[in-house]
């Protein structure tokens, strides 16, 4: 059976959980990868693959021929909307996609700085079925971008202050993913996911001290340092500004609220913070490899 579902943003962390969702469950789907020999090293010969770059015209007809549904996820270094996402979007639409499940974020209906509500606009303007996945932040934050600090330096640096954050766990978006691609029920709606408690930064690194059994420690920076960190790490300015206003607006309380959709949806709790420290343990013992 040819595919019918694609997913794009894997094998990232949500993208490759909305693949094991869909394939456990028996569900051809396609994967469009901007690193398609990635792609096929993480899932193997039994996923179809193909190469999809947002910027490339060329990749859009491969990728969305058969296509009726798609996982969409902005590419974190792509935050002009008109000229770098929307492109592919109208494309995917006119080659015959029905239904898009986009991966946005929490609160972003009242947050018109951030790439993801030109996006939700562009989908809401073009003729297509839509379901808004309006995440928190991703506990696999600290297990991917924030590792290597947690792991060498003992500490976490991002600039939220004392504010709280309902962190949820990707595992978690991707199961929701899963019964939007999968269930009509949730044409047309949004839904904002969180887990089910909410914590400042000085909670969280007491979780990891806890669980790690060492100290870790929450140096709570000012925006401009982080900024600076960011880029001295070679990240891109575009993207290094995004991401300094996501934890400026954190910083302000907009990332606390608690919703029940997660529970609603899937029929069980979110996973907790502390059962994602544990599972994921590993990656931050001092001395191992960045996973």
């Amino acid at each position: 059976m040819k595919p019918t579902i694609l997913v794009t943003g894997a094998p990232g962390n949500v993208g490759s959980e909305v693949v094991r969702g869909l394939e456990a469950k028996g569900i051809p789907i396609r994967v469009g990868a901007f690193h398609p020999e990635s792609a096929r090293a993480t899932f193997g010969e039994t996923i179809e693959v193909t190469h999809f770059d947002f910027l490339n015209p060329e990749t859009f007809a491969k990728t969305f021929e058969g296509i009726e549904r798609m996982f969409l996820i902005r590419p974190p270094a792509l935050s002009n909307v008109d000229r770098d996402i929307a492109p592919a979007v109208r494309a995917a639409v006119d080659a015959g996609v029905k239904h898009i499940v986009f991966l946005s974020l929490q609160g972003v209906e009242n947050n018109r700085v951030v790439p993801h509500y030109k996006i939700e606009q562009f989908i809401l303007s073009v003729d297509v079925k839509y379901t808004f996945l309006r995440a928190s932040f991703f506990m696999q934050n600290l297990s991917t971008t924030q590792a290597k600090e947690i792991r060498e330096r003992n500490e976490i640096g991002l600039p939220v202050g004392k504010a709280k954050t309902s962190f949820i766990d990707v595992r978690d978006i991707g199961a929701v993913a899963v019964c939007a691609l999968t269930e009509e029920t949730h044409y047309n709606k949004s839904y904002t996911l969180t887990g089910s408690e909410a914590l400042d930064y000085y909670e969280v690194a007491s979780i990891f001290s806890s669980i790690l059994k060492r100290n870790i420690r929450y140096t709570n920076p000012n925006v401009i340092l982080f900024v600076q960190t960011m880029l001295a790490e070679n990240n891109k300015l575009g993207y290094t500004l995004v991401v300094a206003a996501l934890y400026t607006i954190t910083r302000f309380g907009n990332a606390k609220e608690i919703t029940h959709d997660v529970e609603t949806l899937l029929k069980r709790a979110p996973i907790l913070f502390e059962q994602f420290v544990k599972d994921y343990q590993d990656v931050w013992k001092p001395n191992i490899s960045k996973a």
